[in-house]
């Protein structure tokens, strides 16, 4: 790796000349298009000519490339055609169609019939910016061997740290030393986030290091006056510190140290650079770095919701640290993070002095959709911090992150681009607003009052996650990492952290765990993100979309019962949130969203939410936090609603096995009339009380250590219920009715009970 990485200076000049002074034409801060209808294939291939035509044209700019270098250099064929060409070219396609053939039993993922996982149709430029780069083979490890998709993925980490809330300052106060935030692309959110658990640790201990290298060596005593601020505020000397205050200096603070010795104490960054290799967690490892500068100090742990992926479980084991270093915090009801128990378990640590290294917070959980409330996590870290304790804050926000875009208004305006028009409920809230293209009836929604103030708060956050190949809409592999303060990112390069502090470094395959990767997924991203603006006008008007039909499927489940089952919903209506309602009051706003919500069309609906201020506020209240809708069917027989778990278990077990890819079937078109996916509570993960509260509301007996089988719905298709589909949302409620229906008779004549 050294060897590879060595190599890499002489690009730095052109390549960082080209980021700065050459944006006119690569610069994605600038405005997109304003047609969805022309940025997806479409369910039936409606784009299909204008794909082939743009996928033509990738393929001819890529020869004409081949044949512009050294065009007297001979091709492959000598002086006649091969003989076995022909034959040749006919096997090829011959396996070409066979492969075609299987493929054909994909999940049809484009389907207004798929609500299965995070994704949906792939957005047309991020198709034809895949193929064009993927014709090059380019690997953004190196910015040598890939030099104009490098230029793609700094663009793309600038504009997705745009998105989520960081502000990026310009070269000038760059080079005066202002913090930059930095992004880049990582194969996927896991990845994403085992980088942030690595970086998060190295700069826990990288006072440490730093304290030790300047008390060890000789060739660093210029710099053993040197002084840094602590939490209080207070300027302390450096080797004056215990090992305690040294885990919880600030994070900025900690992290512009060693430039700040370097500018200050006269040494060469090379010396620090070299002392603090010797010294660093990145040399050692944990167990020596511990025994030799810790002994009496526990390892740090991370915190997280129950709802966190299971990547960051991997990621502790991969930092040497393990699961039990992973404290989770029970959820609420609604699937948040429970911020006194998150107290408690902060507490506990201050009272065991042991090191948090970072705190998680989960922008859309990937099965309840839930956010949790940031912005009161990052006050628990601000009390924190008064008491002592310092660590980051990370957003998991591989599925919600893109919904930031909903935040921000376009500052590029063209003929024909409109930015999305707001109804909104008072002049008190003016952000929670009815989203319209373009004053037309094709509406959207803003997030509710308590998803806004949680996505307001992203920008505070340390390190951020988000999956362009999630909700962007973008081929994979395309996961990404964010940092708030860009120098963070050198606690875990294998070079020197002194170099391009606070700059901007164009070898992006210096930082992060891969090694090689695609250069095609920054061009994919890189197109989407050029036409499709990550703003109110791109994204913002997609995911908009998205959230209203959330709530529409979302309605039509609380008001959908049938002759011999029930549904329940995870996501709470409003009043069930509420611990003064009673259980008429939760009745009649049932009633009251099945009868004025539910039958409406689209345009009457929007008139309907205009009308009447009270109807808005509880449309924007329902449903889930962003757009994954959770439920879970229970049967009826005729000695009333089913009481046994098991017996439920079974029944939505059964519905998922219908309506998903249960098996492959040979490369045939699947035939199932619509795909979900399925999960369960596990009183493991989520604790007995929150498991036993979801099957008392589905009518079933709560058992200890049973889980809680449930269905999951994504509405990440931004037309499910308007356009020339029509209200597909009904059909897809009918579906699920008769599916329901067929399962609950086939369960209850499995087990020789009567029906309704």
């Amino acid at each position: 790796m050294a060897k590879h990485h060595g190599r890499h200076g002489r690009f730095h000049a052109s390549l960082a000349d080209a980021f700065y002074h050459n944006n006119s034409r690569l610069s994605l801060d600038r405005r997109g298009d304003g047609t969805p209808e022309t940025w997806f294939l479409g369910p039936k291939g409606e784009n299909l000519n204008f794909l082939k035509a743009l996928v033509a044209r990738a393929i001819d700019a890529n020869v004409e490339a081949r044949r512009a270098y050294m065009p007297s250099d001979p091709g492959i064929f000598g002086d006649g055609l091969h003989k076995n060409l022909a034959e040749s070219k006919t096997f090829i396609s011959d396996a070409v169609d066979d492969m075609l053939h299987y493929l054909q039993g994909s999940i049809p993922l484009s389907s207004f019939r798929n609500l299965s996982h995070m994704y949906w149709d792939q957005s047309l430029p991020g198709l034809v910016g895949y193929i064009a780069a993927l014709l090059y083979n380019q690997n953004n490890v190196a910015a040598e061997a890939s030099p104009a998709t490098t230029l793609f993925e700094m663009e793309v980490g600038d504009d997705l740290c745009r998105m989520l809330g960081f502000e990026l300052p310009d070269a000038d106060a760059t080079e005066n030393g202002a913090i930059r935030p930095w992004g880049h692309i990582t194969c996927d959110g896991s990845v994403a986030n085992s980088e942030s658990v690595w970086a998060s640790r190295n700069t826990k201990y990288l006072g440490v290091a730093l304290a030790r290298a300047i008390e060890e060596d000789p060739k660093l005593s210029a710099a053993r006056q040197t002084t840094v601020r602590l939490l209080s505020g207070e300027r302390v000397r450096l080797l004056e510190l215990s090992p305690w205050q040294l885990l919880n200096l600030p994070i900025d603070e900690v992290l512009g140290l060693a430039p700040r010795i370097a500018r200050t104490s006269g040494l060469p960054g090379t010396a620090i650079e070299a002392a603090l290799a010797r010294s660093s967690i990145q040399s050692l490892g944990l167990m020596e770095f511990h025994r030799r500068h810790l002994p009496d100090v526990l390892p740090p742990v991370l915190i997280a919701p129950a709802t966190a992926h299971y990547s960051w479980a991997k990621a502790m084991a991969l930092v040497g640290l393990g699961s039990a270093s992973l404290v989770s915090i029970p959820v609420d009801l609604d699937g948040r993070m429970d911020t006194v128990e998150l107290r408690k378990a902060i507490d506990q640590c201050l009272t065991e002095r042991r090191p948090v290294m970072q705190l998680t917070a989960v922008m859309g959980s990937t099965e309840e959709s839930a956010v949790d409330p940031l912005a009161e996590i990052l006050s628990i870290r601000a009390e924190s911090r008064e008491l002592g304790m310092e660590f980051s804050v990370h957003a998991d926000a591989a599925w919600g992150g893109y919904f930031a875009s909903l935040l921000r208004k376009s500052r590029h305006h063209g003929t024909g681009h409109k930015e999305l028009q707001a109804v909104t409920e008072t002049e008190e809230n003016p952000h929670h607003a009815l989203l319209l293209k373009d004053g037309k009836r094709a509406p959207g929604m803003m997030f509710n009052a308590y998803v806004m103030r949680q996505f307001l708060a992203l920008r505070h956050v340390d390190t951020i996650t988000t999956d362009p190949h999630k909700s962007g809409f973008v081929p994979y592999p395309a996961g990404s990492l964010c940092y708030r303060n860009g120098a963070m990112r050198d606690t875990i390069s294998f070079k020197a952290p002194v170099v391009y502090h606070g700059g901007i470094d164009p070898a992006v395959g210096f930082y992060g765990i891969e090694g090689s990767k695609p250069g095609a997924a920054a061009a994919a991203v890189y197109l989407s993100h050029r036409v499709i603006r990550t703003d109110r006008t791109g994204y913002g008007r997609l995911l908009g979309r998205c959230i209203f039909n959330s709530k529409r499927l979302y309605a039509a489940l609380v008001g959908l019962s049938g002759s011999n089952f029930t549904v329940t919903p995870f996501q709470q209506v409003p009043a069930e949130r509420d611990a003064t309602a009673t259980t008429r009051d939760i009745a009649d706003q049932k009633d009251l969203i099945a009868r004025r919500i539910v039958p409406l069309a689209d345009a009457d609906l929007v008139d309907a939410l205009i009308d009447d201020p009270a109807l808005f506020k509880l449309f924007r209240d329902i449903g889930p936090d962003l757009t994954i809708v959770t439920y879970a069917f229970n049967f009826v027989t005729a000695g009333g609603l089913n009481r046994d778990i098991a017996l439920m278990n079974e029944m939505n077990d059964r519905i998922f096995n219908k309506l998903s890819m249960h098996s492959f079937n040979g490369g045939k078109v699947p035939t199932a009339p619509m795909f979900v996916t399925s999960s369960s509570f596990d009183p493991k993960a989520y604790g007995q009380p929150f498991v036993d509260t979801f099957a008392r509301r589905a009518g079933v007996d709560p058992q200890d250590g049973v889980p809680v089988s449930f269905l999951i719905s994504t509405t990440q298709n931004p037309w499910l219920s308007e356009g020339g589909a029509g209200d597909f949302v009904d059909r897809i409620v009918k579906v699920l009715a008769a599916t329901a229906s067929e399962t609950a008779n086939e369960v209850m004549a499995h087990h020789d009970l009567p029906p309704a």
